[in-house]
């Protein structure tokens, strides 16, 4: 199953949607308070349209997970609908969580085209991980929007974030739980159409960086207060056929 978030992607969607590859049976696109045609485009692919009209990234990627839970997936996955991720790689990510060696993999994003990656992105990146890995010993590369992670071990995190706090609050709360994490190399391009609504705006990535730092030190202080701050290795998966 994937969960695309998504908000007046109408133009860029159709790509996303045709590039989605065949392991992956069943798509929810959940509008996040578009303005455009973005459920239509949705619909006309054959993916399931949800709908949370309030704007956030995690209440997105929430209302997603809600919408599954009555006859939930096995294995969950997640990209953005700009078009800047590599669908084409996903098997290397569904592979390792299928087979049972890992429970959260995640797609490390590597620019392949200039301005892929904004400044403010690389460096905030940078400044969150840095700080996981000082506070919790496991060292992430990247926080990257495509991830595959298995339903029960989704469950475990009790994710709760509503805005750009959902990806960093799913790793550290995976190495908080003691999960089976990897990290795999995807290729990165600029969105393919369409407008950013965060990495390309001032207010946005300020807003997001303050999020995700706030993420940070709420996980940090919820630990500290159970006398549980635990660091933990990294966790590479071997390399291995998908089946799933």
């Amino acid at each position: 199953m994937l969960v695309i978030p998504a908000r007046n992607e109408e133009a860029a969607l159709p790509g996303v949607l045709a590039r989605v590859p065949a392991e992956i049976g069943r798509v929810v696109v959940v509008d996040n308070g578009s303005s455009d045609a973005t459920a239509q485009v949705a619909a006309s692919f054959g993916a399931a349209v949800v709908y949370e009209p309030v704007p956030g990234y995690g209440r997105a990627c929430l209302a997603g997970l809600a919408a599954l839970r009555d006859a939930p997936p096995a294995i969950v996955a997640f990209v953005d609908a700009d078009g800047s991720d590599d669908l084409s790689l996903f098997p290397e990510l569904l592979a390792p969580v299928c087979a049972g060696e890992v429970d959260l993999m995640l797609g490390r994003r590597v620019p392949v085209e200039n301005g892929a990656l904004s400044f403010q992105q690389r460096f905030g990146h940078h400044l969150a991980t840095a700080l996981i890995r000082l506070f919790w010993g496991h060292r992430f590369r990247d926080l990257g929007p495509m991830r595959v992670i298995g339903w029960e071990a989704l469950e475990q995190l009790a994710m709760q974030d509503e805005a750009f706090g959902w990806t960093v609050e799913m790793q550290v709360r995976a190495v908080r739980h003691g999960l089976k994490i990897g990290e795999v190399d995807v290729p990165y391009r600029r969105r393919s159409a369409g407008v950013s609504k965060i990495s390309r705006t001032v207010s946005g990535t300020v807003q997001a960086g303050c999020t995700i730092l706030w993420v940070i030190a709420r996980e940090l202080c919820s630990e500290l207060t159970t006398g549980k701050l635990v660091k933990r290795r990294s966790h590479v998966p071997p390399a291995g056929g998908f089946d799933c």
